[in-house]
């Protein structure tokens, strides 16, 4: 099945995070510093900055925001009043720069890192010896108070997270692994037996968003295109995007509008031009569980 994409929005940097809110789909864009918000109409407009790279985004339940501080290893909570204070340090566990979050209905969030230097290891040693040989990295859980745990060890290079409808099960993208990892979430927020939900090579996930059907949209960074991916890694559908994919996740009135961050392959900040896009296409299934 061919879905139709359109431009939404452009002048982006690098987009990641997205996340559909109150009508509108946020997202953070790295090297304007900024969260940006855009409608089904194509308004673009910056909705606050930060003196830091944002990652990933997230809503508490009193309407309060959380946003990762890539580079200072922190999330922060933005209150409904624009006031920003630090939530949780997660310098103790990220051994590079944090990433992508994935936050509960109660407000506990889990939080991914690089593990190492990214840019680093491909200069010294390309794509494929990064791939096949990297250090991990340890899955953060912060509190709804801002207490920080370990979740998970051994996580290679843990970006996108989706929780089930249920709250039961939290699902990460290891890019690096080539696969999508499922885990038990217990009572207190603890996770456990953990497992493949899929295996994705050749393609590798980043961002990721779950549907109605238990299935999932993944944003693969080393190919212009998103996938959908059943349990199991059947290969459902794949949209082409003009440009390496790094992040998507449904939204719209009725779920069924997917969102797909694109940008040229990601260049050192100082290198940086606002080539990046957001694209949209109409999908069969709707949006599932926590984004």
């Amino acid at each position: 099945m061919t879905h139709a994409t359109r431009v939404l929005a452009e002048g982006i940097y690098f987009g990641e995070g997205p996340r559909w809110h109150e009508g509108r789909l946020w997202f953070s864009d790295f090297f304007a510093h900024a969260v940006k918000s855009v409608s089904l109409t194509g308004d673009l407009r910056t909705e606050f900055e930060i003196d830091d790279q944002p990652s990933g985004l997230g809503w508490m339940p009193d309407g309060s925001m959380l946003v990762v501080s890539m580079k200072k290893r922190q999330v922060l909570r933005r209150a409904r009043d624009g006031k920003i204070a630090v939530h949780a340090d997660l310098n103790g566990i990220a051994t590079f720069h944090c990433n992508d979050m994935v936050v509960d209905a109660t407000g506990r969030a889990y939080v991914g890192n690089f593990g190492f230097d990214l840019d680093a290891a491909l200069a010294a040693r390309g794509v494929e010896s990064v791939l096949a040989d990297h250090p991990t990295a340890k899955l953060a859980c912060v509190s709804p108070t801002g207490a920080v745990t370990v979740a998970a060890t051994d996580m290679h290079f843990p970006n996108g997270a989706v929780i089930t409808p249920d709250g039961n099960t939290l699902i990460v993208g290891e890019t690096f692994g080539g696969c999508l990892t499922a885990f038990d979430i217990g009572a207190d927020g603890k996770l456990g037996n953990r497992r493949v939900w899929a295996s994705t090579m050749p393609r590798v996930p980043d961002g990721i968003a779950l549907d109605a059907k238990g299935n999932i949209w993944i944003a693969n960074p080393i190919a212009p295109e998103c996938a959908l991916i059943s349990q199991g890694g059947q290969v459902l559908h794949v949209i082409n995007t003009d440009q390496p994919c790094y992040a998507c996740m449904l939204g719209g009135d009725d779920g069924r509008t997917l969102f797909m961050l694109t940008a040229p392959p990601l260049a050192p900040e100082g290198d940086a031009s606002p080539k990046g896009k957001l694209l949209i296409a109409k999908v069969d299934v709707g949006h599932a569980g926590r984004p």
